[in-house]
């Protein structure tokens, strides 16, 4: 690691917001600490050659962090169900150009309705609901390619 690299890696840091950040590589420790009051940063380093895996710093100070929090809506929807494409292929709502689609949002289908085609390799595989109960969304646009585990509707069971 030449002084180019610290000194990127000393801005990056500034610029994230994070109070410490620590490196550790074979023959180099890196210790960045920043902090509120205008103090100016402190890099150390040691020579020392040790058997310490290498670590990825983190910068968890300015990371967007994800809603944790449960919301109404969320406790709402803990009890959907996800159907997955258990194939992968070009997503169909209707059998054929002509024909109605399957199902819509607001639908209620029992175990075993056809909710869709996969066309897989000049094959058209019908999904079936595994569950009685409401689609609630449906996640792909018709004619979309999808892949293995991708999902597809959101059923809320009866």
């Amino acid at each position: 690691m030449d002084i180019k690299d610290i000194q990127n890696l000393i801005k990056f840091v500034a610029k994230s917001g994070a109070q410490e950040v620590k490196l550790e590589m074979e023959d180099i420790k890196i210790t960045i600490k920043t902090g509120i009051d205008p103090k100016p940063m402190e890099v150390g380093y040691t020579h020392q050659i040790q058997a310490v895996p290498a670590t990825i710093p983190q910068v968890s100070a300015s990371v967007p962090q994800v809603v944790v929090e449960t919301t109404p809506k969320a406790e709402k929807e803990d009890h959907l169900i996800t159907i997955k494409s258990p194939i992968i292929g070009t997503f169909y709502r209707k059998s054929s150009p002509d024909k109605p689609v399957f199902v819509e949002v607001g639908d209620t289908v029992k175990e075993g309705d056809v909710l869709c085609v996969i066309e897989a390799m000049k094959l058209f595989n019908e999904i079936e609901s595994e569950l009685s109960g409401t689609i609630v969304k449906i996640l792909v646009d018709d004619a979309s390619p999808v892949e293995f585990d991708q999902p597809l509707f959101v059923i809320n069971p009866s």
